[in-house]
């Protein structure tokens, strides 16, 4: 089977921005139409780049030696900078695998979401260097799902090893789970 080569780019923009749509029900579903509206890097060896960002904003309020924020949380498809190589992948099979291990990127963005959620929105925080507090939180979350993103594409051989990919898939599947269960443990 030929061998798929793809490309994963993850921004991260911090509190500076505002009023993100939230949803937590259920990761973004990528389809080539919709989402890779990109002009193709030829010099690539890749076949497709999904560019996605984080984002997340607070308003905080300061009461007794409390801080309690408000957290806007959004991750997002850069669809004008995602982009798919069509002339690689014109075998159905091969078009409908990629998007498979693309789907997977989406699915890890979508774990960040909750677990930023969850996290950022469930500590204690000083009044006196909550912002920095904050900020350290969001920039190590950044930097464990960074990671993670790496690790998928190292580990599935960019979508290609398909052993691989299935345990990953049962992996992402697992987080999404468990993050979902974590959220709705903090609501009751």
């Amino acid at each position: 089977m030929k061998k798929i080569l793809i490309a994963f780019l993850f921004l991260l923009v911090l509190p500076c921005t505002f009023a993100f749509k939230q949803d937590f029900s259920q990761p973004v579903q990528l389809d080539w139409e919709t989402h890779f509206k990109g002009k193709p890097d030829m010099r690539s060896p890749f076949f497709a780049l999904t560019a996605m960002t984080w984002k997340y904003s607070y308003e905080s309020t300061v009461y007794r030696n409390r801080v309690a924020i408000k957290l806007q949380n959004d991750v997002s498809i850069d669809k004008n900078r995602s982009w798919v190589k069509w002339d690689k992948i014109k075998d159905p099979e091969i078009r409908a695998s990629l998007l498979h291990h693309e789907q997977g990127h989406a699915n890890i963005q979508y774990v960040l979401l909750l677990e930023a959620e969850r996290v950022l929105k469930n500590r204690n925080y000083s009044v006196n260097n909550y912002k920095a507090q904050i900020s350290e939180l969001a920039n190590q979350i950044s930097n464990y799902f960074d990671t993670m993103q790496r690790n998928y594409d190292e580990e599935t051989e960019h979508g290609s090893n398909h052993k691989m990919q299935a345990r990953w898939d049962e992996i992402i599947q697992n987080k999404i789970e468990e993050s979902r269960t974590a959220m709705a443990e903090l609501q009751k």
